[in-house]
């Protein structure tokens, strides 16, 4: 990709330290240097374009008591709009424009985040569907040092949001998957309207793959599995019905993005540790390391994964059954879900991290996974030889009663033998890690 060509005032990015500092409230008055820097991505907005940032830049000029600067970040458009934001950077002080010559929303904020002076950084849609007074909440607690990243949030009780149903259903869906697999504790991942203080992207940024819609999750659940505290801000919000975002197309780059974070979460190839906590030792530091909360925390995580890797297996198993017989779909898909079902366990119940014994856990993994085929198959052949033909709805609950049977070994074996316990003597401390 070329270096993008950039309009207006010029900028630098500071260095990059080893360790992430402890937060301060940020100078408010730094000669020639803003204290927020809103970057607004655009591809095609030659008409919105020029009255959006006009009554952005009207709000800030009336509201905001600290410097600023107006980024355009252009997605490689098509029509006019690199000229209309080149005309708003020559006459507005606060304005500069920046040219990108492929699309990608996170490609843009990727790049103008890197190169920016700026302490707090935010970027929000062109069509400012967002309520502009929520821009001051978002950004001031990052300002006074309270968090590292700021988020409004369309689905808090307090927020007023004007949309269709069927943005509606998809945003409410695509957040419960993202709880659901991944953990996540924010509320709202998609909404065109965040900051974050730029010591937190310098660290952030380069960890983040994704170049499109998924950058903003992406960046989210990084930060917060790094420990570092996300605010929450309930915002107005109203639909824009002429809107050019394939909700199809995004929604399904989104699960492929749940799925790679996932996937890399599990097996801990994310360097998270790099990510030191703002404030020393944390307790959450002491809850996912050895045994997280002791034996009631274990089962309510061993049944929360349990739950969904049955959902799984089931799924598999009737996938397989299409094109397989009824002992062989269920090895597969025994197979398949056990080895999810290990690197879940490993992660989220019994609070294991990094690469170390990775492998060697999967093999103990495998070993309660021949017992539970055993136990099934059993019950299957069981079943095969008392009805000769069974239905398929029998064979399901059948198995389901012998799922249940080879859980309760499967934890026992899981907490006894393959993640038991350590003592804190055999623990690493966290600055040799």
């Amino acid at each position: 990709m070329r270096t993008p060509t950039i309009a207006g005032p010029t900028s630098a990015a500071s260095g990059r330290s080893d360790a992430l500092p402890a937060r301060e409230h940020l100078p408010v008055s730094v000669a020639g240097r803003p204290v927020l820097d809103v970057v607004i991505p655009v591809y095609n907005e030659e008409k919105d374009l020029e009255p959006c940032v006009r009554r952005l830049h009207e709000h800030l000029l009336r509201t905001f008591p600290y410097g600023f600067r107006i980024t355009v970040a252009d997605n490689a458009s098509t029509d006019t709009t690199p000229e209309v934001a080149a005309a708003l950077a020559a006459e507005v002080p606060e304005v500069r424009s920046v040219r990108l010559d492929q699309k990608g929303r996170g490609r843009a904020l990727r790049t103008v985040w890197s190169g920016s002076d700026a302490p707090v950084l935010a970027y929000m849609d062109v069509d400012l569907s967002t309520d502009l007074n929520a821009l001051l909440p978002l950004v001031a607690p990052l300002i006074s040092g309270h968090s590292d990243l700021a988020i409004g949030s369309r689905l808090a009780r307090s927020s007023r949001v004007v949309r269709g149903p069927k943005r509606e259903f998809i945003s409410r869906a695509y957040n419960l998957i993202l709880r659901g697999s991944l953990a996540a504790r924010f509320s709202d991942a998609q909404c065109g309207f965040k900051a974050i203080r730029r010591e937190v992207a310098e660290r952030l940024l380069p960890m983040v793959e994704d170049t499109g819609w998924f950058f903003d999750t992406e960046l989210l659940v990084l930060a917060e599995r790094a420990g570092l505290r996300i605010h929450e801000v309930p915002v107005d919000w109203v639909d824009d019905p002429d809107s050019t975002v394939h909700i199809v197309r995004t929604a399904t780059d989104d699960l492929k993005g749940v799925l790679r974070v996932g996937r890399a979460l599990a097996t801990g190839s994310l360097p998270l540790d790099r990510l030191a906590r703002p404030f020393g030792d944390d307790p959450r530091d002491r809850e996912l390391s050895g045994v997280p909360g002791g034996l009631a925390r274990q089962l309510v995580g061993f049944c929360v994964v349990g739950a969904l890797s049955t959902l799984f297996y089931l799924a598999l198993y009737s996938a397989f059954r299409l094109g397989l017989g009824p002992q062989l779909a269920n090895a597969a898909a025994l197979l398949v879900s056990a080895v999810a079902n290990t690197a879940a366990n490993r992660r989220l119940t019994f609070g294991v991290r990094g690469r170390d014994r990775a492998v060697r856990h999967q093999a103990q993994g495998l070993v309660v996974f021949a017992i539970g085929l055993a136990l099934t198959s059993g019950s299957l052949a069981a079943l095969g030889a008392a009805t000769g033909d069974p239905a398929h709805s029998t064979e399901l609950a059948v198995l389901i009663v012998a799922n249940l049977a080879a859980t309760v070994l499967r934890f026992l074996l899981f907490r006894l033998w393959v993640f038991p316990e350590r003592s804190t003597s055999q623990t690493p401390a966290r600055n040799e890690r």
